[in-house]
């Protein structure tokens, strides 16, 4: 089976991998960079060199080797397994004891392998959080065979980036970022690195697909088919400028070796994180405030939007979003003069924008657009401060009716005190779900809390009944519903026609 890999190289423990794959994948932080002798302008269009010889030798001695040390709990067990009550038990017992066996498990030191690159001549190196995290001693070797010791400066887990810090007695090789953006697929591409432990290593291929997504938030990865193997994490993918344009995180691949699907993050990601770790130690994005999906053709369909793109604001918690007047219901078209087309453009645009700036955001509201401005908070004191809500529970039952696939009934004091939903909760409660319905098919499930339709408040089965009708009189093909489930609210278009 296919599995996404880390690139990085554990030890001994690595090398038996090698063979095995993971099952998931670290996100990297890419950064890009480019010789310190100033940036370069984007690469143009060209055919294959007749060798990359000049480059590797340009680029080299900015790429480095890492390796790390940490300490790592021994098992509890280190010897024979005997069964309770064996009559080796003893035997097995008084064997440990003679040979200093008989104390407590001691703890191990293991060892990791990784590959980083240099960004500034003072001593700033850039790899993947994956690579360092946990050591406590972290070596750094250069291409010409120097070592030094290196100090953490900051980690972005969310990308998987991590900065570094070396003191030399003269001034470092360095990289700078390029342009990642500028790269189209079939563009030329190397990668360096540290792969499976055997030193300094130099791939070529193209970018094979661009804005990968992984599993990350931020996730804006670039695929190539250059080889990419463990150790390679942390390493740098160059453009035929020199430039860094991602850094080298995952594979894809059944047997933990390089078939030509690498992922590197991309350097205009990195760019951003990497200024922030430098300047505070810790990563400071931009909040918002809102929970938000898609736009899609139903749901564009159902609003009377003439597009499906934007984002749809689900809900709105205390935050700058509130203070600024942005409503559940909104779609948020524009941000600080960026068009927005889905939520992925949103949350980037957001995340990049500075703590404490007043952005304009443009919304459609009522077939109307409308423009506020939001002062932004800080993503990350935001998230210290969110609750997971208690999961739903089924509640008791009264009065129901059946409507577009669902059972719903109207929400009472005892299925809030039951469910844990938020003090002065209303709107319809789904008691059961035809499995045959769109309902189902879209995902509405039992204990889920429908508080509007059509974007107006429903709290009786009369409600939802006259939307419906007000709908269909309206020649609308779909209803949209707003359902919440365990605190946490979506925008779902149901088919007015459905009957079951």
């Amino acid at each position: 089976m296919q599995s996404l890999a880390k690139s990085s190289f554990h030890g001994a423990q690595g090398a038996r991998a090698l063979t095995q794959g993971l099952s998931r994948v670290a996100l990297a932080a890419a950064l890009g960079l480019s010789l310190g002798l100033g940036q370069v302008g984007p690469a143009a269009a060209r055919g294959a060199p007749e060798s990359f010889a000049d480059l590797a030798e340009q680029i080299s001695p900015s790429v480095v080797n890492i390796t790390t040390m940490s300490t790592v709990a021994a098992p509890a067990e280190d010897g024979p397994m005997v069964p309770e009550g064996s009559p080796f038990e003893d035997f097995f017992k008084e064997f440990q004891d003679r040979n200093g066996g008989g104390g407590a498990p001691e703890p191990r030191r293991s060892e990791a392998l990784g590959s980083g690159f240099v960004i500034s001549e003072d001593g700033y190196i850039v790899t993947n959080n994956h690579v360092i995290e946990g050591a406590d001693d972290i070596s750094i070797e250069f291409f010409s065979g120097e070592k030094l010791k290196a100090e953490l400066v900051g980690t972005d887990p969310k990308t998987d980036i991590a900065l570094l810090k070396v003191k030399a007695d003269k001034p470092l090789p360095f990289v700078q970022f390029g342009n990642s953006d500028l790269m189209r697929v079939g563009d030329w591409v190397v990668a360096m690195g540290n792969p499976l432990g055997q030193g300094f290593s130099v791939s070529a291929g193209i970018v094979s697909a661009r804005n990968r997504e992984l599993s990350g938030t931020y996730d804006d990865y670039i695929q190539t088919d250059a080889a990419i193997n463990r150790g390679n994490s942390g390493g740098p993918l160059f453009n035929m400028d020199g430039q860094v344009i991602g850094v080298n995180t995952a594979i894809l691949s059944p047997n933990g070796g390089s078939i030509g699907i690498g992922f590197s993050m991309a350097s205009n990601v990195v760019d951003k994180v990497v200024a922030q770790l430098k300047q505070f130690g810790e990563t400071r994005r931009g909040w918002l405030g809102v929970r938000i999906q898609d736009v899609t053709p139903d749901v564009a369909e159902a609003m009377g939007l003439a597009a499906s793109k934007g984002a749809l604001v689900t809900d709105v918690p205390d935050g700058p979003a509130k203070d600024a007047g942005l409503k559940a219901g909104d779609v948020i078209t524009t941000f600080d003069g960026k068009e927005i087309g889905t939520v992925r453009d949103l949350t980037r645009q957001v995340a990049d924008s500075p703590v404490g700036s007043a952005v304009p955001v443009v919304v459609m509201r009522d077939g109307k657009t409308e423009t506020l401005s939001v002062t932004l908070g800080r993503r990350e004191e935001a998230e210290k401060e969110e609750t997971v809500p208690a999961a739903a529970q089924k509640p008791a039952a009264p009065e129901q009716a059946e409507v577009l696939g669902l059972t719903l009934e109207p929400v009472t004091q005892d299925m809030i005190d039951q469910l844990n939903l938020p003090a002065g909760t209303e709107g319809l409660i789904v008691a059961k779900v035809d499995e045959e319905s769109e309902a189902f098919t879209k995902g509405l499930r039992q204990g889920d809390v429908i508080t509007e339709a059509g974007q107006q408040k429903v709290t009786r089965l009369e409600d939802l009944q006259d939307r419906l009708k007000e709908a269909k009189d309206a020649g609308r093909k779909s209803l949209l519903l707003l359902v919440r489930r365990g605190g946490d609210p979506r925008f779902v278009a149901l088919a007015v026609d459905e009957t079951k």
